[in-house]
């Protein structure tokens, strides 16, 4: 019942007033950081997660709220106060339990309500962005699935609008066919949304598309499509998931170390570079810290 009533607004009443993103924060350089706190922290906390980060001479981490939302409001800005001293870049992932095309209304709203309380904690927390998985098809014809997921996210944008929250809300390029979230329809969605842009999950496109675009000039595909169609801001405020992945023909089955997955990861690399591309990537291997920081480290030598 509270679901609805937050979500009670109707999409056409969303007023056009700003230029997207204008108050979001903005990075002047590509971040490397890790899904969630670093293997090695010894007291694992997200303060601690976050200093752990630090010590490694990463840039960011994502606060993985995958099970649900674990952090108070307080919590959140004191956060954000103590992380004045790391300068650690912080996005969120919002729980997995969400389905902006869900079969049932109530579903659908208490899925907008997770993503909405996703990026309002984590707008306390002084996050950049968040990111989630939009939806199921569940065998429906895919420009319907598409009007209903837009008209959620643009219901979730005029209520984070309303309180006054900025920060970038993003549908992740998924791994499987079976689910919403490729990249033509995370493109649509950003002109079609303020304050939407693709979280681009290098290891989804890859098991998604099952290795068909697994090198250098498709990887620089990919940028030059986003440049196109989404401008220079787009690639200058880019939030990333990398790992390997071991998938079949239905897409995704987990994630991998890179060095363990035939997904070219120092291919993509090299085209981050060539395109000048800026924001946050974000290791979801199951070695985090380490793939991090192997990133980082080819990166930098480039």
């Amino acid at each position: 019942y509270l679901s609805i009533l937050l979500f009670k607004h109707s999409h056409k009443k969303m007023i056009h007033t700003y230029h997207k993103g204008d108050t979001i924060l903005k990075l002047n350089k590509l971040n490397f950081g890790t899904a969630g706190i670093p293997i090695t922290t010894k007291k694992p906390s997200t303060l601690e997660g976050i200093k752990r980060v630090k010590e490694l001479n990463l840039d960011s981490m994502e606060m993985e709220f995958v099970r649900g939302i674990n952090l108070s409001e307080e919590n959140a800005q004191a956060i954000k106060q103590e992380n004045k001293k790391y300068n650690i870049i912080l996005t969120a992932h919002a729980p997995y339990y969400i389905n902006l095309n869900a079969k049932e209304k109530a579903k659908q709203n208490a899925s907008k309500k997770r993503i909405f309380d996703t990026a309002r904690i984590s707008y306390y927390a002084g996050a950049y962005s968040i990111t989630f998985h939009a939806g199921f098809y569940l065998k429906q014809e895919k420009p319907k699935v598409y009007e209903t997921i837009k008209n959620n996210l643009k219901d979730i944008i005029y209520n984070l609008r309303n309180e006054g929250i900025e920060i970038w809300v993003r549908p992740e390029l998924t791994g499987k066919k079976t689910q919403f979230g490729d990249l033509d329809e995370l493109i649509n969605l950003s002109l079609d949304v303020e304050n939407i842009l693709p979280c681009i999950d290098f290891a989804h496109y890859h098991a998604r598309e099952n290795a068909k675009y697994n090198n250098y000039e498709s990887y620089r595909n990919l940028l030059e499509k986003i440049e196109k169609e989404l401008g220079r801001k787009a690639l200058n405020n880019m939030h990333i998931h990398m790992s390997g992945i071991n998938y079949g023909p239905k897409g995704e089955k987990n994630h991998l170390p890179l060095n363990e997955s035939d997904i070219k990861w120092k291919e993509i690399l090299k085209t981050w570079k060539e395109f000048n591309i800026k924001g946050v990537v974000i290791s979801e291997s199951p070695i985090i810290e380490y793939d991090a920081i192997m990133m980082k480290n080819f990166w930098n030598a480039l």
